[in-house]
């Protein structure tokens, strides 16, 4: 016994002299830097569940906040409609209270994992003629669209032609910084709000009535008066076009080789495209079964022949 207790107390000195050894030759501050190693790595695992659950709550509270965000945006155009609220305003106040309410979703949510709101709103705010310059055409077209909901230009549901690239279609929606038309081959193009605030627009169905102008062209050699005649009886067996409304034809040139009528009358709004393509259906079969000629462009070719001698 007394042997193995001798052996075991010289083994416990050597061990204890070996540590001290390594200790005295290692630097002190590595050694901290080991201990802060090894303390962190005992801290990891209560890190990552700690994170975990943030992130799990964050997905939470996201989708909770979305949901809200709909209800809101409910409400708020059912509020709209029964103020008889233009469509546009409804369509506008919606994509503004959208962007507005996810953007202080995303604050909340980042708040939640150590960022400061305050010191972000202080670095915007000082970087705002930056942002101002970065987003200069969205701001352009943000304020084209207050405009367009306060000076009321058009409507959803007009039909404009947007006079500087030409292109027109029925209006769809007005959002927050784009105006949505629909063609009539149901195309859609989007125009920024700042366009059509600054350039020059027609407004096609501003008013409920439109007046309907067909070009029709007749031989030089045709009857003009049973022509007219023909055509203002076309023109009030129409049940588009109203009877309240003046109608008229009358000689708008004298072409190459036709004489040049228009005819012409007023209609609804909803009813021009299908009386435009009636009326002129109906205008070549009658003037086709009274013998009145519509000339159309022809070409006659003549070869001369040289003479043998």
């Amino acid at each position: 016994m007394k042997m193995n207790d001798t052996v075991t107390e010289v083994m416990d000195n050597a061990v204890t002299d070996v540590t001290n050894a390594v200790s005295d030759a290692v630097p002190t501050d590595v050694t901290e830097k080991i201990g802060l190693v090894e303390q962190y790595l005992n801290d990891l695992p209560q890190k990552a569940l700690n994170l975990g659950i943030r992130v799990v709550l964050a997905l939470v509270f996201f989708f909770v906040g979305v949901q809200v965000i709909k209800l809101i945006r409910r409400i708020v155009k059912k509020s709209l409609k029964r103020a008889n609220a233009d469509l546009g305003v409804i369509q506008f106040l919606d994509s503004l209270i959208k962007a507005v309410l996810y953007i202080i979703l995303i604050f909340m949510i980042a708040s939640g994992f150590g960022l400061d709101a305050t010191s972000v709103v202080a670095v915007v705010g000082s970087a705002g003629v930056a942002i101002g310059l970065a987003l200069q055409g969205s701001l352009s077209n943000f304020a084209g669209g207050v405009l367009i909901l306060l000076l009321k230009p058009f409507r959803v549901g007009d039909y404009i032609i947007e006079d500087n690239k030409g292109n027109e279609g029925t209006v769809k929606e007005i959002q927050l910084f784009y105006t949505k038309l629909l063609t009539p081959d149901d195309k859609v193009i989007i125009l920024p709000n700042g366009t059509l605030a600054n350039t020059s627009l027609t407004n096609v169905t501003a008013t409920d009535v439109r007046r309907l102008d067909l070009s029709v062209g007749i031989s030089y050699t045709a009857d003009l008066k049973k022509a007219k005649e023909i055509a203002m009886q076309e023109l009030a067996a129409d049940p588009a076009c109203l009877k309240e409304k003046e109608k008229d034809v009358f000689v708008n040139n004298l072409g190459d080789s036709a004489v040049e009528l228009i005819v012409r009358c007023y209609v609804k709004n909803e009813d021009f495209w299908p009386a435009r393509g009636r009326l002129l259906e109906k205008l070549k079969l009658a003037y086709d079964a009274n013998g009145i000629e519509i000339p159309f462009n022809q070409l006659d070719v003549h070869f001369d022949q040289e003479v043998e001698k």
